[in-house]
């Protein structure tokens, strides 16, 4: 049987392009929000509404999904939104605007992530849900390599035009919206949960098996603690005091989280998702308590290569294992309550890790991040039994 399908391999195009277009401006962002006068504490506050509207939209829209029994109008549609919020926050510098722009990005991610993992999930059997995300989680990351590398590249030649990159990230925004059309489904059994208000998705709850709730229960403990990868960046910026350093680690991070999502993939297909994921989570713990300290610009990167053996390990693992223990029917909607559920704890772990750093600098900022890792570990070890 073929493990990457014709429409695994589009989506992960798609996904590619469009990470280009995100990627470009992530490494960015940071460094322009201070620069027209965000603080820390607000840029955390921003990037904490922007996940949280992208989050709780998933729910919603996954049900949506569920309840039609289509998912390819609401990948179109979100990824459209969120290839034109790219130039809108290079046209005006006013804050309410750039909240706006930016949380108009992450409603395009909102509408679309459930309906595509769906649509990927449609298109693996148990036995190779690990390589399927763990390929698209790839070809996303490549993506993400893509974009930091020529935001790294148009800096070089032209330091501090930001405003620039973000009309440039348009373009592979665009590509993205068009590779969607290229994409055909067939209409699937709609959802058994009844309809109801914005809310209703959280009713999935009462129909899911005791194992999804204690897995969504551990993934969403480590949620309430792992702060945006911006704070990542802006430790890295305050160590180094160097652009070019900062986003290099960043593309090197991507390009080895991009390198082994599908070789770590294949294994969680062979050993199981749990002993994969698990020892994700704890080079989690070890970058953390790391970036804790002052470390040097080797040790920056050496740790950046760990977090993307964490991100390979974690990431496309953690949707495929949901997946697998979904209702068949409901599969948007079991993984738009999860990334609904994701996206408060990140509002909070945000807020909270911006407030930190204000007030007692970064070193407790990671490290208690890094001791709450531990405890998922333990609780995983204790709770959940190996899944495939």
């Amino acid at each position: 049987m073929r493990v990457i399908t014709k429409t695994v391999l589009i989506l992960s195009f798609v996904s590619l392009f469009a990470d280009i277009a995100s990627e470009l401006l992530y490494p960015v962002i940071p460094v322009y929000l201070k620069e027209i006068g965000f603080s820390v504490f607000w840029i955390g506050l921003l990037e904490g509404v922007a996940n949280f509207t992208a989050g709780i939209s998933k729910g919603y829209f996954g049900k949506q999904s569920d309840e039609k029994g289509v998912r390819l109008p609401f990948v179109k549609l979100g990824y459209l939104l969120s290839a034109i919020s790219k130039p809108m926050m290079a046209i005006f510098v006013y804050p309410l605007w750039i909240f706006f722009a930016r949380t108009l990005d992450r409603l395009g991610k909102g509408i679309r992530t459930a309906a595509r993992d769906a649509l990927l999930s449609q298109q693996a059997t148990r036995e190779t849900k690990g390589r399927v995300f763990g390929f698209h989680r790839g070809m996303d990351t490549v993506g993400a390599t893509i974009g930091p590398a020529l935001a790294l590249s148009f800096l070089y030649f032209r330091p501090h035009q930001y405003k620039t990159i973000f009309y440039l990230a348009f373009i592979p925004g665009l590509i993205s919206v068009l590779l969607v059309f290229f994409l055909k489904e067939k209409r699937q059994p709609v959802s058994t949960l009844a309809k109801g208000n914005f809310f209703s998705f959280f009713k999935y709850y009462s129909i899911a098996t005791r194992e999804y709730k204690r897995l969504v229960a551990g993934l969403l403990l480590l949620a309430l603690f792992n702060s945006s990868d911006i704070f990542l960046l802006l430790k890295i910026k305050e160590v180094t005091h160097n652009d070019t350093t900062t986003i290099a680690a960043y593309v090197f991070y991507n390009l080895v989280y991009a390198l082994l999502s599908y070789p770590l993939g294949s294994l969680a297909d062979k050993l199981g998702f749990k002993k994969v994921f698990l020892s994700g989570v704890l080079l989690f713990a070890v970058v953390y308590t790391g970036f804790a300290f002052e470390p040097s610009t080797t040790m920056i990167f050496l740790l950046f290569f760990i977090y993307g053996i964490y991100a390979a390990a974690t990431e496309g693992i953690s949707k495929a294992w949901i997946t697998n223990i979904a209702h068949n029917a409901d599969t948007a909607t079991a993984v738009g309550f999860y990334t609904s559920c994701e996206s408060v704890c990140t509002l909070v772990a945000s807020m909270v890790a911006g407030l930190i750093w204000t007030s007692w600098g970064s070193f407790y900022t990671f490290f208690i991040t890094a001791l709450i890792a531990i405890i998922v570990f333990i609780y995983f070890i204790l709770r959940i039994r190996m899944n495939r």
